[in-house]
């Protein structure tokens, strides 16, 4: 079965963690996180971020950003994030309906936040009519596949800071934005002053399985309750501890992420090649963005499926993943300029 640049949600599981979950399927083992393979996969996360994090598993990533927020916010506060975030436009409402609270959403042309913009959204502090916000929630890498340079985060962590605000960190492509710093998870999250991290997995080769990091362990003070509640508690753990042991073993995580973003990267020069062709986003990590004639997509997409990211102006995404391949790569563009030149 041919590949497809739609998204990388659309890749399969990656063999070793194929290997790594038929492995975990022997016996019988305690549920709900009484287990080895989770035990072993929380050692891993606290190597790389320390070992004072309090680390829990859920089963998406809906799932891990609504529950991480939701030891930040009550129902009378509010979240400050860009209007292509995906907890603003990718789950449905269910941080407005889990959580309560409002959703203060700041236009964005490169999929980030700014200082200045988040000062501008803190008003009425204090006044008990207006909702008052609390958290600041940025993506790495953001939905237009931009990143975040650590000073950027720093940033915005010293407006948290000055607020009184907590910084949350939607990280379903984090090992992507690694690769593409070149820095170390902690670097640019914990050391940089994010205060909880939802990990993303199921992106980078794994099957289901996402993490939820507190930086602070007193932000966990109840959470298994609220994980609980919010029908994220895996009750056979072992089959997403044992993924994430094998992610974060040997490097794993990296060597997917690398390849998804050097196939954007060839593919960002296969469509530089043709003209009528405007990629609109820096090619940070793994994912394009780019201005089509409308007239060829249909025909491109029969090729190799993508999804158009905004019909209004004939823009599209294309996505990388662990197992994207530079045959794909070098056929679409093939296509692609075969359609360009009819």
């Amino acid at each position: 079965m041919k590949h497809t640049f739609a998204s990388d949600n659309y890749a399969g599981v990656h063999p070793e963690i194929m290997e790594a979950l038929h492995l975990a399927n022997q016996g019988h083992i305690g549920s709900y996180g009484a287990d080895e393979y989770t035990e072993k996969a929380i050692i891993k996360f606290k190597d790389y971020f320390g070992d004072d994090i309090e680390v829990y598993f859920a089963y998406n990533g809906t799932g891990a950003n609504v529950l991480g927020l939701s030891a930040l916010a009550q129902s009378y506060h509010a979240i400050i994030c860009t209007d292509l975030a995906h907890i603003n436009v990718d789950e449905s409402t269910a941080p407005e309906k889990f959580i309560g609270c409002k959703l203060i959403s700041i236009p964005t042309k490169d999929g980030k936040l700014y200082p200045a913009e988040i000062e501008d959204r803190i008003q009425r502090v204090d006044d008990q009519h207006h909702p008052q916000v609390k958290v600041i929630s940025i993506s790495q890498s953001t939905e237009f596949a931009t990143v975040y340079s650590t000073s950027e985060i720093e940033a915005i962590s010293k407006v948290a800071k000055k607020h009184n605000l907590f910084l949350h960190m939607d990280g379903s492509r984090i090992s992507n934005a690694s690769v593409s710093l070149q820095e170390e998870f902690r670097r640019f999250t914990r050391d940089a002053g994010v205060d909880v991290l939802s990990f993303g997995g199921t992106k980078n080769g794994m099957m289901f399985g996402e993490a939820i990091l507190f930086f602070d362990p007193k932000l966990a003070a109840d959470f298994k309750y609220r994980r609980k509640q919010g029908m994220q508690l895996h009750s056979k753990m072992r089959f997403i501890g044992a993924q994430f042991d094998a992610l974060l073993s040997n490097d794993l995580w990296k060597k997917n992420a690398e390849h998804a973003n050097r196939m954007a990267k060839l593919l960002e020069k296969e469509i530089r090649k043709v003209n009528n062709a405007e990629i609109t986003q820096s090619v940070d990590a793994n994912g394009i963005f780019v201005k089509l004639p409308a007239h060829i997509i249909p025909e491109l997409q029969q090729e190799q499926f993508f999804y158009i990211w905004n019909d209004r102006i004939s823009e599209v995404r294309l996505m990388c993943s662990f197992d994207t391949t530079e045959d794909d790569v070098k056929r679409f563009g093939r296509k692609l300029q075969a359609l360009l030149q009819a």
